[in-house]
C-alpha cells in the first residue's frame, strides 16, 4: 500500500507539472480598459497534483494495474497536450515539444500490435515433431470432465461449515502425492459474507481419473483469496508485494503433497510497448499468512504443476498459429495460418498428464477456412516451463479436429441430447484417437467415447476409459489397423490350454477373453476370428498374438486344435 501511495503522489505531481503552465495571465477590465495581470499558478499546481494523485490511486487500486511508469501513457499524453494549449510564449514551444513526444509514445503503444507480430512468434516458437508417444494402456488417463466434477462438488457442499457464507470456486486439476485430482477452493458468496466470516474454511478435492470417487472437503483456513476484499484480495495482495510485475491469467490454487494450499499467478514481460506477453515465472502466496514469493520458471517448487497459466498458453498458441508470416498475413492472405481450437476446458486449452504425472496443456489447430473440421496439428505445452512442441501428425492422413469429434458424439446420441466435453488427442495403439467424456443435459457423466482421428468410422464407448480402450483395440483390429500398443509390439505364437473363458457382446460381435493354463490372458474378437465363439474351457489353442506387454494380449489368428479348426 505504501508503494501505491508513493507512486500516486509522484504520478500526480508529474501530471500536474505537465498540465499546469508555470506562467499564466488573465485579462481584466479596469476603468474601461483591458489590462493583463499574472495569475498565481502555485495553488492551481498544488490542487491539480492532489486531484491527480487521488485519481491515480483510485484507478490503480481498483484496476490492480502494474505500477510501471509506462502504464501512465494515456494520462501523460492528455496532460502534456493540455499544458501546451494553456501555456504561452516560449513556454508553449517547450510544452509543445513535450506533447509531441507524449503523442509519439502513445502512437507507438497503440500501433505496437501491427509491428511486433514477428517478435511474438519468435517468443513462442515451438519445436516440431510428428506424433506423441503411445499411451500406456495400463494407466488411466485423467479424463473425468471438470463440469461433472464441479456438479459432484456442489452436491457435497453441505460438508462446508456455515454453508450460506460460501460458494464453490474455480476448478484446477493437478497431481497431489502421485494422484490426479481436481482442486476447488471455497469462496466467499459476497461482501457482507466476507465481513462476517473473515476466512474461508478450506477446499474440495476429487479424483480426476475415477468418476465414482466422491468429493472430500479439506479443512484449512484461508484469509487471502480471490473473493476476499480490499487488502485481503489475493490478486491485490500479490500486486502490492510485487508492484512492477506484469501478470497474465487468473490466480489458481495449487496444493502440495501435505495438503497445504497455495495461490499462484504467472508473471512475465511485454513483447514490446506494453503489448504481448512472454511468461517468465510465478508468484506464490500463502493464503493463510499472506507470505508471497517469486520464482523464475526454472526454480519453481516441485508441487506446482501449472506454473504457466492456461491463459498464457492460449495466448502463445494464438501467436504461433496466426503470426507465422506476420500480422498482415494473419488478416488477409492467411498463408500457413492455423487457428487454435476453442474446445479446451481452461482458457481454450485442456490439461493432460504424461505417465510420470507431468502436466501439459493440449490444444489442436484447425484451418481458418470455414466449415473445415480437419486438424492441421496439435500442441503440447509444458505447464511448468512453458516449452511447447507442435505435432504435425501423419502427413499422409487427414486428422479430424476436436470440433469434428464433438459433432460425431452429438449425432451419435442425438435422441438423448448427450454432448462431449474436454476432447483430448491420444496415441492409442499407434492410432491418433480422440478420447471424449460424454455428459447428459444435466452435466452428469454417461460414458467415454473414443474415435479414430484418421478413420472416424472407428469408434467405441464404454463406462470407463479402460473399458473403452479394451473395446477400441478390438474395433481397430476389425477396421484393419495395426495395433501396436504402447511399445514396439512384436508378433508371437503360442500353444496353450484354456483354463477359463469369458464372452461378452460388443455391438455386432463377441469379445472372447481367455485365461490360459500358463497364467497368460488373451483377447479375441469374433469379427477377426469368427470361430473364437466356440472356445470352451479345456480346449487346446494355437495362437498368433501381439506381444504388447498388456494384461490381455490381442489375438490376430487362432486355431482350435481341440475341434480340428
Amino acid at each position: 500500500m505504501i508503494n501505491l501511495i508513493l507512486f500516486s503522489i509522484i504520478a500526480g505531481l508529474v501530471l500536474a507539472l505537465l498540465a499546469v503552465p508555470f506562467r499564466m495571465s488573465r485579462k481584466v477590465k479596469e476603468e474601461g480598459k483591458l489590462t493583463v495581470e499574472p495569475v498565481r499558478t502555485a495553488p492551481l499546481l498544488i490542487g491539480s497534483a492532489i486531484a491527480a494523485a487521488v485519481v491515480v490511486f483510485v484507478v490503480y487500486y481498483a484496476g490492480n494495474i502494474d505500477r510501471n511508469w509506462t502504464s501512465l501513457w494515456p494520462a501523460v499524453a492528455v496532460a502534456a497536450v493540455l499544458g501546451a494549449v494553456l501555456s504561452a510564449g516560449s513556454e508553449r514551444k517547450l510544452r509543445t515539444l513535450l506533447s509531441l513526444a507524449a503523442l509519439a509514445f502513445a502512437a507507438y503503444v497503440l500501433t505496437a500490435p501491427l509491428f511486433n507480430a514477428d517478435k511474438k512468434y519468435k517468443a513462442v516458437e515451438m519445436d516440431e515433431a510428428v506424433e506423441i508417444a503411445a499411451f500406456d494402456e495400463t494407466k488411466t488417463p485423467a479424463s473425468v470432465p471438470p463440469k461433472f466434477a464441479r456438479n459432484k462438488m456442489k452436491k457435497a457442499f453441505g460438508q462446508v461449515p456455515n454453508t450460506s457464507y460460501y460458494e464453490l470456486g474455480k476448478l484446477q486439476i493437478q497431481t497431489v502425492d502421485g494422484d490426479f485430482v481436481y482442486i476447488a477452493p471455497v469462496e466467499f458468496a459476497g461482501f457482507f459474507k466476507w465481513m462476517n466470516a473473515g476466512t474461508v474454511p478450506g477446499y474440495f478435492t476429487m479424483s480426476a481419473t475415477d468418476s465414482a470417487d466422491n468429493p472430500k472437503f479439506v479443512k484449512t483456513e484461508m484469509a487471502y483469496t480471490p473473493s476476499s476484499y480490499f487488502h485481503k484480495n489475493v490478486e491485490r495482495h500479490m500486486r502490492n508485494a510485487e508492484p512492477g510485475l506484469i501478470y497474465h491469467g487468473d490466480v489458481q490454487l495449487e496444493v502440495d503433497d501435505d495438503g497445504k494450499p497455495h495461490y499462484i499467478r504467472s508473471y512475465g514481460n511485454f513483447i514490446s510497448a506494453r503489448n504481448g506477453f512472454d511468461v517468465k515465472g510465478v508468484v506464490v502466496t500463502d493464503p493463510e499468512t499472506g507470505k508471497t514469493e517469486r520464482f523464475a520458471l526454472g526454480k519453481i517448487p516441485d508441487y506446482i504443476d501449472g506454473a504457466v497459466s492456461p491463459e498464457a498458453v492460449s495466448l502463445a498458441n494464438s501467436y504461433y498459429g496466426n503470426y507465422v508470416h506476420g500480422f498482415w498475413n494473419s488478416k488477409f492472405g492467411k498463408k500457413d495460418v492455423k487457428l487454435p481450437s476453442d474446445e479446451g476446458v481452461e482458457a481454450n486449452v485442456s490439461p493432460v498428464f504424461d505417465e510420470t504425472g507431468h502436466m501439459f496443456y493440449f490444444t489442436d489447430f484447425t484451418s481458418p477456412k470455414e466449415e473445415v473440421d480437419s486438424m492441421l496439428g496439435y500442441a503440447l505445452t509444458d505447464a511448468r516451463t512453458g516449452e511447447a512442441t507442435y505435432y504435425t501428425g501423419n502427413l499422409e492422413e487427414s486428422y479430424m479436429d476436436s470440433a469434428g469429434a464433438l459433432q460425431i458424439i452429438e449425432k451419435k446420441f442425438i435422441e438423448k441430447k448427450w454432448k462431449g466435453e474436454m476432447p483430448v488427442l491420444y496415441n492409442f495403439y499407434g492410432e491418433a484417437s480422440w478420447l471424449v467424456p460424454v455428459l447428459d443435459s444435466n452435466g452428469f457423466l454417461q460414458n467415454y467415447f473414443i474415435v479414430s482421428a484418421a478413420n472416424p468410422e472407428i469408434s467405441v464407448f464404454a463406462n470407463s476409459p479402460n473399458e473403452a480402450l479394451k473395446l477400441y483395440k478390438t474395433a481397430l483390429q476389425r477396421g484393419g489397423s495395426t495395433v501396436d500398443g504402447s511399445s514396439d509390439a512384436e508378433e508371437a505364437k503360442a500353444q496353450v490350454t484354456v483354463k477359463r473363458v469369458y464372452k461378452e457382446r460388443a455391438g455386432d460381435f463377441t469379445i472372447v477373453s481367455v485365461m490360459a493354463d500358463d497364467g497368460r490372458n488373451f483377447l479375441a474378437s469374433t469379427e477377426s476370428v469368427p470361430l473364437a465363439v466356440y472356445i470352451e474351457a479345456g480346449d487346446r489353442l494355437d495362437l498368433t498374438y501381439l506381444e504388447t506387454g498388456e494384461l490381455f494380449l490381442p489375438v490376430k489368428e487362432l486355431k482350435n486344435l481341440s475341434i480340428g479348426e
